[in-house]
């Protein structure tokens, strides 16, 4: 069985406007909301393997925070290919991995989004329905295949496992 994590960046800080979209920092609600999900990640003893983030900064900056609060930083690629990726790049990615059992990607909307609406085949009907609604600033999507290789992972075969939401750990 493989996991997938999907973690979308925090929210991020719109007070710079000279800034390039990809150079925005963390909101001060971001900065708590990353650190806050690192804690549950280490909870519910959700540590990937490898984390794949978005050259962004909020992206990079929201996947610090939270893996300051893992027991053990697991390996952390960066990837230009990741920011503002679509659906069709998400899962190109993911295809490419080997020797990986749970893998976490750190993300943008709207293709974080729309590439969890895509791999649902199966979850919990509550689950399911806010993840239809959205994909917040902070939230952690996890997905399970009953599959033994990352090529093998389709749209509509995963199971939704869990969806959080920062507004959730209050």
């Amino acid at each position: 069985m493989l996991e997938l994590l999907l973690l979308r960046h925090a929210k991020s800080d719109w007070g710079r406007p000279e800034l390039a979209d990809r150079d925005r920092d963390l909101a001060p609600r971001g900065i708590k909301a990353a650190a806050v999900m690192g804690k549950e990640i280490r909870r519910r003893r959700l540590g990937p393997d490898l984390v794949l983030c978005s050259s962004a900064v909020r992206a990079r900056r929201t996947w610090d925070l939270a893996s300051a609060e893992l027991e053990s930083p697991p390996d952390l690629r960066i990837l230009a290919t990741l920011y503002l990726a679509s659906p069709r790049m998400m899962l190109s990615i993911v295809h490419r991995q080997k020797d990986v059992r749970r893998l976490m990607l750190v993300g943008h909307d709207p293709g974080m989004h729309e590439f969890a609406n895509e791999l649902i085949g199966k979850g919990t009907t509550e689950d399911v329905a806010a993840v239809a609604m959205k994909f917040p600033t902070g939230a952690l999507a996890l997905f399970r295949f009953d599959a033994e290789r990352w090529d093998a992972v389709e749209p509509g075969t995963g199971e939704l496992a869990l969806f959080l939401r920062p507004r959730d750990l209050d």
